[in-house]
């Protein structure tokens, strides 16, 4: 599958592109950016070509790989899905539930694969208990909490400029909502929202089992108090999300997988773009609670 890179940025450098070059079902063809510069530089560095039109991208490629804001990467993952190719997503789908539903109507008409990568979904254990606890008997209650660390300290992100305006609910938010949907069903209701420290929120949630969840979400904690958590209670007693031993590249390698599998076989991945819209629905109904609104969800 040829597959290009949409994307210079942090995640683009230090996971995707070496996520693709080392495919060995991939054949990592180019690279395009908001920065012509920092795509040219990023794709020498793999003796891809970079491309300054994204149309000519399209024309060469089977599949596109995004590392993009959410609201840059619906409107392009638009346009690649009507051109016919595949779509390895990041989270959030979209920065809103139109530009997310623009996305999956695309995908459908065009009949094209779609992965949306959560990194944890696609880590070695994380994904093994999922299943296993997806499995198990019926769930009480959970706890999580992804803490992160973005404003208070060095990291790459701090200047993204769409974090800073849609804070933790949006970019952790994700991570927390895609390991607790398959194992509690889906949100029948966001009960409450209230915000935190800065732009940490706090979120409870009702699910279609019956069970609640209960989720803090932060990038301005301490960096020694930074960590993801998850806690399950239930009449099987108490399950922990265990840690994960790899890091990004290797989830990505199973992302794409994934993607090469859905587009050989046809059948839609569980963390497909449809996936992505219902956590961009349930991330918006908080979002809206969180500033006082009224909303069905």
């Amino acid at each position: 599958m040829r597959i290009a890179l949409l994307g210079t940025g942090p995640c683009a450098q230090a996971a995707h592109a070496p996520a693709l070059a080392g495919h060995p079902g991939l054949d990592f063809t180019g690279v395009w950016g908001r920065r012509p510069d920092a795509a040219a530089e990023l794709a020498a560095r793999y003796g891809v070509r970079a491309y300054d039109d994204v149309d000519a991208l399209l024309d060469d490629v089977d599949a596109v790989a995004m590392a993009l804001p959410p609201s840059v990467q619906a409107e392009l993952a638009v346009r690649a899905a009507r051109a016919g190719r595949h779509l390895l997503l990041d989270k959030p789908l979209a920065a809103g539930v139109a530009e997310g539903r623009a996305v999956v109507e695309a995908v459908e008409r065009a009949q094209v694969a779609s992965v949306v990568f959560f990194t944890t979904r696609f880590q070695k254990e994380p994904e093994a208990w999922i299943e296993e606890q997806a499995a198990a008997a019926r769930w009480f209650t959970a706890r999580a909490q992804w803490l992160g660390a973005v404003f208070t300290s060095d990291s790459p992100f701090a200047n993204s400029p769409w974090r800073r305006e849609k804070g933790a609910l949006w970019d952790v938010g994700p991570h927390a909502l895609s390991l607790l949907l398959p194992v509690l069903g889906d949100v029948r209701q966001v009960a409450a929202a209230t915000h935190g420290p800065a732009d940490t929120v706090h979120l409870v949630l009702d699910h279609a089992t019956g069970a609640s969840s209960t989720l803090t979400l932060s990038l301005t904690a301490p960096p020694a108090a930074a960590g993801a958590d998850l806690e399950l209670r239930g009449e099987a007693g108490t399950a922990v999300l265990p840690r994960s031993s790899e890091g990004a590249v290797p989830a990505l390698t199973r992302a794409a997988d994934a993607l090469l599998t859905a587009a050989r076989t046809g059948r839609p991945h569980p963390c497909d773009a449809t996936f992505g819209l219902r956590i961009t629905e349930i991330l918006s109904t908080a979002e809206a609670r969180l500033a006082g609104h009224t909303v069905a969800d």
